[in-house]
């Protein structure tokens, strides 16, 4: 059980990377002008997530640790009693019913209803009799009882981060009872011990389980945070995601706004001018995601710049590329661009000579850029020798879709303009046979080979930080001027926390 309470830790982490920051932080009087990112959580989301607080509280109960309980009482006749209350740990443990309110502009409200809790441990007792007559007594104890736990969730802002606070947490007490060595019925020692141990041990009770809850609440604020910023990150690119503004509470949704900018070496990345507006997301899915033209740009850059925008095609897929077809411009062009040369002794390289243009259209993702092409042969016993190079400019305009686990993108349209075009075969350029077959090819095949690689290689970054342990449902990439939003239903993969719970709890 401990560990399934474990597994669910997460529901706080999600929250908490969406309530509302402290004025610490200062944003401007143009906080929007800054957001590259934007997340938004609706209320069914909170709804689902809150199905699994049960098992965060036991396990905020069960991870807490209970200090052992010490007093004395002077009592009439017996004179003065001392008892401890050591090796306290919880028994039995059960939650009742949990509900999550969002409290507009202030935090998240989790009011977790008949909490039944055993306490088990040892009692040990003495005390001195007026004729120096001295008993002491060791007996294990049960404890029943009834609590009701309410936690209000709220961040505060540290150097632009998200830093968890979930103090403002209460106990009320609705039973205690003590029971000696498994005796039901109440006795005289029961009715002595039970009347002033009972108030230290609710003050005990509360602190622990409290400074538990809050040392989860920070743990998993920063456990999101590191996640995060890991999905954004590949090597040496990554995304800033400190906070742009103070994030929106409603009643019906969670919204935080984050920077975006891109971190890249000596790449300087600024944003003043974003369009966002919460009026641009609705309520109707569980998660929004709001992704500003800038922040993708900028992240083609430093992929360019990170000499990541180069492909390589040799053998069966460069085959593939140059017998798309069986016609006479197809084998005359062949033949001329590689003279008698197999394609196993053959390679071609694509790459982008300049930073790609990315811009969002109501119509799709569209993409400028400037590419070179160059094939280079190997004949047997001779030197390489590059039998063609040539510069384009290629735009394509790409629909994208998330379906079972995959990044799609589809090329609704392409344009190509040659800038540069050499053939040693054909010096003079004189021949159109070979520019048409390869305006062709590049169109018909090339496009969708490249953009196919772009799908593979997306896909598996993607899956290597964990999305595709995600149940992601129906989810959607709409288009914009200026925009990107991607909305989608979802289940939480609680057991992404395990390893990561195991090591701090």
């Amino acid at each position: 059980m401990l560990w399934a309470g474990r597994m669910r830790l997460g529901t706080f982490g999600i929250l908490l990377m969406l309530v509302h920051t402290s004025a610490a932080c200062e944003f401007g009087p143009f906080p929007y002008r800054a957001t590259g990112i934007v997340c938004r959580m609706t209320k069914p989301a909170a709804l689902l997530l809150n199905q699994e607080t049960a098992q965060v509280i036991q396990a905020a109960f069960r991870n807490a640790k209970f200090p052992n309980i010490t007093g004395e009482r002077s009592m009439r006749l017996l004179g003065k009693v001392a008892y401890g209350l050591t090796n306290i740990q919880v028994n039995d443990l059960s939650i009742e019913q949990s509900e999550v309110e969002l409290k507009e502009n202030d935090a998240i409200h989790i009011a977790i209803k008949n909490v039944t809790a055993s306490f088990k441990g040892t009692l040990t007792y003495g005390y001195a009799g007026a004729w120096f007559l001295q008993l002491f007594h060791s007996v294990d104890f049960e404890i029943e009882s009834s609590i009701d736990l309410q936690i209000n969730i709220k961040l505060t802002c540290q150097k632009d981060q998200v830093a968890a606070d979930a103090s403002d947490c209460y106990l009320t007490f609705h039973k205690l009872t003590l029971h000696l060595q498994g005796d039901k019925e109440p006795g005289w020692v029961k009715q002595l011990f039970t009347d002033f141990i009972s108030f230290t041990l609710k003050l005990v009770l509360k602190s622990e389980v409290c400074n538990e809850i809050n040392f989860l609440a920070q743990v998993l604020a920063d456990f999101v945070l590191d996640l995060a910023a890991n999905f954004v990150r590949d090597k040496d690119i990554g995304v800033d995601i400190s906070l742009a503004s103070v994030p929106l509470i409603k009643a019906n949704y969670l919204e935080s706004h984050h920077k975006g900018l891109v971190l890249y070496k000596n790449y300087s990345d600024v944003l003043s001018d974003s369009v966002f507006s919460p009026s641009l997301l609705t309520e109707s899915r569980m998660l929004y995601f709001w992704l500003s033209e800038h922040t993708l740009s900028s992240l083609a850059s430093a992929a360019f710049l990170d000499k990541r925008l180069l492909l390589t095609i040799r053998g069966e897929k460069l085959q593939a590329l140059f017998e798309m077809e069986d016609t006479e411009m197809q084998r005359k062009a062949v033949q001329m661009i590689f003279q008698g040369t197999s394609y196993n002794d053959s390679v071609a390289k694509v790459w982008s000579l300049a930073h790609p243009q990315i811009s969002f259209q109501p119509e799709g993702t569209v993409v400028k850029s400037l590419v070179a092409m160059a094939i280079s042969i190997f004949p047997p016993g001779e030197e390489s020798l590059m039998v063609l190079y040539m510069e384009k400019e290629v735009t394509v305009t790409l629909q994208a879709a998330y379906m079972d686990k995959k990044l799609v993108l589809h090329p609704l349209d392409s344009r190509i303009d040659f800038k540069v075009f050499k053939c040693t075969a054909d010096p003079s350029e004189c021949d159109p046979s070979v520019r048409n077959f390869l305006q062709t090819m590049i169109s018909v095949v090339g496009i969708p080979e490249v953009i196919s690689r772009i799908e593979q290689a997306l896909t598996s970054l993607m899956n290597s930080k964990g999305l595709h342990l995600f149940e992601i449902k129906n989810p959607e990439i709409i288009t914009r001027k200026g925009y990107v939003i991607v909305q989608l239903d979802f289940s939480f993969p609680n057991h992404l926390l395990l390893d990561f719970l195991e090591k701090r709890l």
